[in-house]
């Protein structure tokens, strides 16, 4: 019974293959609706799937971005209405549809939108989730949308594809003078995440393989000393050699005024320093000491740990 309706289905998707093929776009496009419709009704989740992801694919790759990416919007529904688990084939599925899908497209920021809030909703583990959000960073750099790229590699596992963008990003828009800068932000933020390998991969793979950069360490330049020693101090986890490296170095952090907040965060994750009772309240011991050592009155309360992703922010 099985083998039958596995080919009922086979012999469908390719009648539908061929009507696309003959250039019937909008009949072959009603079509997949209707069956999906019918599907549904049955409960037949997994030929759902398979008819969607199919349809979406062969559309998009015939340039019916609409019709292929409202496929995709519909698809992403049922992994939704199914439960559907998220795993290495179907987060392959979503990356390759959002690959496919046209990038000044509306629908494309609401299909991203929509496969994060299902995969949030499952609750899967960080290994899909990371991977998820590496291969949109991988698609987006691709792209030469560099900041959409940083924003997903920072929660992925992926250091040295974020090593090496940051470094095309800089060669393309940074000045030579931002060398340093262009990592120093990308580091602090993978620690304030509890994400240290990651964090020590990025730095290793853009120091290494930046033309502009001399080996090292140590480097020439001192915030580049700073970013080493500070991923060699997490690990040792004393708030002293903390506080004593961020003294050391307080005129290089000065050029940025977020750095007090990112390392506020680093002392909380990794050093054990009390954060405010109240997310407006105070700073806590380290963000009063680390301005009183930038000098600085800055509030970017922001800097420390991005927005969580929401569907307003996926791209």
């Amino acid at each position: 019974m099985m083998a039958t309706k596995r080919g009922g289905t086979g012999r469908v998707l390719q009648k539908l293959r061929q009507s696309v093929e003959e250039g019937k776009y909008y009949e072959a496009h009603q079509m997949y609706r209707t069956l999906y419709f019918r599907y549904m009704a049955q409960n037949k989740h997994a030929e759902a799937i398979e008819l969607l992801y199919s349809g979406a694919t062969l559309l998009l790759e015939h340039k019916q971005y609409g019709s292929g990416a409202d496929l995709s919007l519909l698809l992403v529904e049922v992994f939704q209405t199914s439960k559907a688990t998220v795993d290495d084939d179907n987060i392959a599925k979503v990356s390759k549809l959002f690959q496919l899908i046209k990038r000044d497209l509306p629908e494309r920021h609401a299909f991203l939108a929509a496969s994060l809030r299902w995969t949030q909703s499952m609750k899967p583990s960080g290994k899909h989730v990371s991977e998820l959000h590496r291969q949109i960073g991988i698609t987006l750099w691709q792209e030469k949308n560099f900041t959409g790229a940083r924003h997903h590699f920072l929660r992925s596992d992926d250091g040295e594809s974020c090593g090496a963008m940051l470094v095309e990003c800089h060669s393309q828009q940074g000045l030579a003078s931002e060398v340093d800068l262009f990592v120093a932000q990308t580091v602090l933020q993978f620690l304030c995440f509890n994400n240290k390998t990651t964090a020590s991969v990025t730095f290793h793979a853009y120091t290494t393989n930046h033309p502009a950069i001399m080996s090292g360490p140590p480097f020439v330049l001192p915030l580049l000393n700073f970013l080493w020693l500070l991923l060699i101090a997490v690990d040792s986890g004393k708030l002293t050699v903390f506080t004593v490296l961020c003294e050391v170095y307080h005129p290089t952090l000065k050029r940025d005024p977020s750095y007090n907040v990112l390392l506020d965060k680093i002392g909380q994750v990794f050093f054990g320093v009390t954060p405010p009772p109240e997310a407006n309240g105070p700073p806590g011991m380290l963000g009063t000491l680390m301005r009183s050592l930038l000098g600085g009155d800055e509030d970017d309360t922001n800097a420390a740990e991005e927005v969580p992703l929401q569907a307003e922010e996926v791209d």
